[in-house]
């Protein structure tokens, strides 16, 4: 009797290994050579039994019974996560339920280019990622997000920082608001706001002040130029001649054609900074990080005249004779 239970055990033990070594073996056993990236999705709700026979009828895993097994085993207080997830073949059952479990959901990059109003960029998110368009604009319409920072914002406009993000596919515009303010918050450090107020600026002022620079260069290293001659021109009390902010007057309105015209020039609101001294009542665009800091740490220059080259640079000048002259060198008049 003794012989044959100790034969039994043996047995056991062999076949607990057997099974052991076959579970381990299915578990990480890639489904046959597949190779590149692999693409597949989780719906929300789903049950794990349920992802196992979605997953193998998708061709990511092999069997399902190692999945579950594994994952009443080892993993049965964890949830698999919902979501589009992209990996990098070949790919084995452990592989996948690791992902699962960790939520390594698949990220998609979302670019907003600098120098776009809010619209702009609703409609650039629209266009290039699906995102929608009158969410995006509802979600940017509400200043709560930044009301700390800026009580006088009636929306998010010069708040919704230009830059790479990487978000889950269908991620709420919501979402997207406001992870761009928070971006806007990082880019803006407490020195930055000590700065502001040693030039008699608020943070709102700046980020005004920093929409003008961006609108009128895209050269980083004339920001520093341009936002000298607006400082100038704020502290002796001279009228900024913005013209991208007759331009976003007209954006607001729906009516602008992508010039001005000199009854433009002429028309009486708030944003025309040709008809009324001192910074318009709001950002006229989202600045990027070189025009904010352009707008704290002007050029130590006494310019307070600029003009186009039409090449992207501009011509700087200290005297209103030297100005017309490099209008009349470099520009035609406006056409009416």
């Amino acid at each position: 009797m003794t012989r044959l239970l100790k034969l039994l055990l043996l047995l056991t033990v062999i076949l607990l290994l057997f099974a052991g070594a076959w579970f381990s073996r299915e578990l990480g056993t890639p489904l046959g050579r597949t190779e590149g990236k692999i693409v597949f999705e989780i719906a929300e709700g789903k049950s794990v039994a349920a992802i196992a026979r979605e997953l193998r009828e998708q061709g990511v895993i092999r069997r399902t019974w190692p999945f579950l097994l594994s994952y009443r085993l080892f993993h049965s207080s964890s949830s698999l996560k919902a979501g589009e997830y992209e990996m990098e073949g070949p790919v084995s059952s452990r592989d996948v339920l690791n992902a699962l479990i960790e939520g390594r959901i698949r990220l998609h990059a979302l670019t907003v280019p600098e120098g776009l109003t809010r619209l702009e960029i609703a409609r650039h998110l629209a266009d290039e990622y699906g995102v929608s368009e009158s969410d995006f604009m509802a979600a940017s319409s509400e200043p709560d997000p930044i009301s700390d920072w800026d009580d006088q914002a009636r929306d998010l406009e010069g708040y919704l920082f230009p830059e790479t993000y990487f978000f889950p596919r269908e991620t709420p515009a919501r979402t997207i608001v406001a992870a761009m303010v928070r971006q806007f918050h990082e880019n803006f450090p407490s020195e930055w706001s000590r700065r502001a107020g040693e030039l008699g600026l608020s943070g709102r002022e700046t980020v005004i002040l920093a929409s003008l620079i961006e609108e009128e260069t895209a050269l980083p290293s004339e920001r520093p130029l341009v936002s000298a001659v607006f400082h100038n021109r704020l502290r002796i009390g001279m009228k900024l001649d913005c013209d991208p902010t007759i331009a976003y007057a007209l954006k607001l309105e729906g009516r602008y054609t992508g010039r001005l015209l000199t009854r433009d020039l002429r028309w009486d609101t708030p944003f025309n900074t040709y008809l009324h001294r001192g910074l318009p009542p709001g950002p006229i665009t989202n600045p990027g990080r070189s025009s904010l800091r352009a707008a704290l740490y002007p050029a130590e220059a006494d310019y307070l005249y600029f003009v186009s080259r039409n090449d992207g640079s501009h011509f700087f000048s200290r005297t209103y004779r030297e100005h017309r002259e490099a209008v009349n060198r470099y520009q035609r008049r406006i056409k009416r």
